[in-house]
């Protein structure tokens, strides 16, 4: 069974993301549309769409050319925008990176993505340059000031005399280059063109997500693609005001929505639930908050409730995944259900398909979620095998995820096929955290699941086997992983076992533990 969007379908224009984002900046062109949450600062439409034009020009005088990759290695600031679309204007390639990535995090990805420029903030340049060392990187932009790196604001100098016209191949040329671990593996570069993106921007309007008169909080991370597409660049598609904060701190959050009066709130189910239980909310003023929009991992309808008559706001879901640009399903003001992701967003198909048999399943069935649609990735970067892995040669997106739809076409998350552990709505690839424990001197094999947690939804646990006549405690296995990886994904919960179960084949049985560990809870020795 093939389900459809209850919406008609939209036009897809063959126009670049930049004029597609900007093509009606002439309607609010006084209107802010970026504002540091920290300092106060403003840039109204005008301001931004003349400074996206001037660093563009600034970057092609350096010697940036089309397909070019440029690094973005920072927090959210109204900087990072105008980066993101300069590099966009000259037909260059943007790879977002977590700027809590370690060195050799982000080496891995300087390496895979080819990027030959980068633009970080001062507290992070060090790390920047001891990731790039022996990576060819032309030049290091910094937002503020710092000794050995060009100030960004330098790009905007010369004006925007000398900008070159780029012509851009909408379907093919590649705009963001975000790594994603897919449904398994490691990190891989999802290669999105600028049609992808504005086709997703189209379809998420075309559900009635017409954000024109909207005050936004920007506190998720931009170089994830929620907050670069769904915030960033649907926001200012709209003519929304973003408010932007450089990291998560909640009474910081809480100040912000008041004192700008936020009226929609990008936000993730760990977020809505601090704000339904914490004290703190009650020292604020949120009356202008309309809309919470949460996303990037499943709500449950009882926290979706709580959040809503607490705040007296509606509570809207979105599903996708970064391999899909990334919206597939949304709800709306006027289509709602509490626990549902929502409906098929416009000029997509979607069908569920039974883990176990392979065939497409019906309503009220549970199977994994496959989309087809254009906004679905070009492939990943360098590596076939995985692309054909993940989208089909009928050009179905398997996104790993397993839900059902009810009567009315609303879907619903019930469990994940793919591997991946959320922790609170970040990505944890376990292959990745297994290879590192590998390396340890005295781990003879080990095994990453999700384990359940209240807070953050899923934290990694790791099953780990110690070599004979080795001795090895929890706190040691904890912090070798945390000296090597990015805080999120960090291993919380340890336990030793005498072996790992694994196929005829050698493969790790992830499930046969995740079923264990279900069944037992999260803290109860395995027998």
């Amino acid at each position: 069974m093939i389900f459809r969007s209850p919406f008609p379908d939209v036009e897809i224009p063959e126009v670049p993301l930049t004029e597609f984002v900007f093509g009606d900046v002439g309607e609010h062109a006084e209107r802010p549309a970026l504002i540091d949450g920290v300092s106060g600062r403003v840039l109204t439409y005008a301001q931004l769409a003349s400074a996206v034009r001037a660093a563009a020009a600034g970057l092609a005088r350096r010697g940036f050319e089309k397909g070019d990759v440029l690094a973005l290695f920072s927090p959210n600031l109204p900087e990072y925008v105008v980066a993101f679309h300069a590099v966009a204007t000259l037909g260059g390639v943007v790879t977002p990176a977590n700027p809590m990535y370690t060195a050799e995090e982000l080496a891995k990805q300087l390496s895979d993505s080819g990027a030959k420029w980068l633009v970080t903030v001062p507290p992070l340049l060090e790390r920047a340059r001891e990731a790039s060392e022996g990576k060819g990187l032309r030049e290091f932009f910094v937002f503020g000031e710092a000794e050995g790196a060009t100030p960004f604001a330098a790009l905007l100098e010369g004006g925007a005399d000398e900008l070159p016209e780029v012509e851009i191949n909408t379907a093919e040329d590649l705009v963001v280059l975000p790594y994603s671990s897919g449904t398994t593996g490691v990190c891989k570069g999802v290669m999105l063109t600028h049609r992808n993106l504005v086709a997703n921007l189209a379809q998420i309007r075309g559900t009635g997500h017409d954000w024109r008169d909207e005050t936004l909080v920007c506190v998720l991370p931009l170089f994830h693609i929620y907050g670069l597409s769904v915030i960033m660049n649907h926001g200012l598609r709209c003519g929304s005001t973003l408010v932007t904060l450089p990291r998560f701190d909640f009474e910081q959050l809480l100040r912000v929505m008041q004192d700008y009066r936020v009226s929609l709130a990008h936000i993730v189910p760990p977020i809505v639930l601090a704000l339904s239980k914490s004290p703190l909310v009650d020292a604020y003023d949120l009356s202008a908050l309309r809309t919470v929009f949460s996303g990037a991992a499943p709500l449950g309808a009882e926290q979706s409730r709580e959040c809503s008559e607490r705040l007296g706001c509606t509570i809207i879901q979105g599903y996708g995944m970064t391999e899909a640009s990334p919206v597939t399903h949304l709800t709306t003001w006027e289509r709602n259900r509490p626990g549902s992701v929502g409906l098929c967003v416009p000029n997509m198909e979607c069908k569920l398909v039974s883990v176990e048999t392979g065939v497409e399943v019906g309503m009220g069935e549970r199977g994994e979620i496959h989309v087809r649609g254009p906004q679905v990735m070009k492939g990943y970067l360098g590596r076939p095998e995985a692309t054909a892995q993940t989208v089909d040669a009928d050009g179905w997106l398997h996104t790993g995820d397993v839900a059902y739809a009810d009567e009315e076409g609303f879907f619903y998350i019930v469990d994940r096929a793919k591997e991946l552990i959320k922790y609170k709505a970040f990505q944890v690839a376990p292959a990745e955290l297994e290879a590192l424990l590998l390396t340890h001197r005295s781990v003879a094999d080990a095994a990453v699941i999700p384990s359940p947690d209240e807070e953050a939804g899923e934290v990694p646990k790791a099953f780990v086997v110690v070599k004979e006549g080795h001795g090895l405690t929890e706190a040691e296995v904890l912090s070798f992983v945390a000296a090597h990886v990015a805080p999120y994904k960090k291993v919380r919960r340890v336990e030793f076992v005498p072996q790992i179960p694994k196929s005829p084949s050698g493969k790790i049985l992830r499930r046969l533990l995740v079923e264990r560990e279900r069944e037992r809870g999260a803290h109860e020795p395995l027998a």
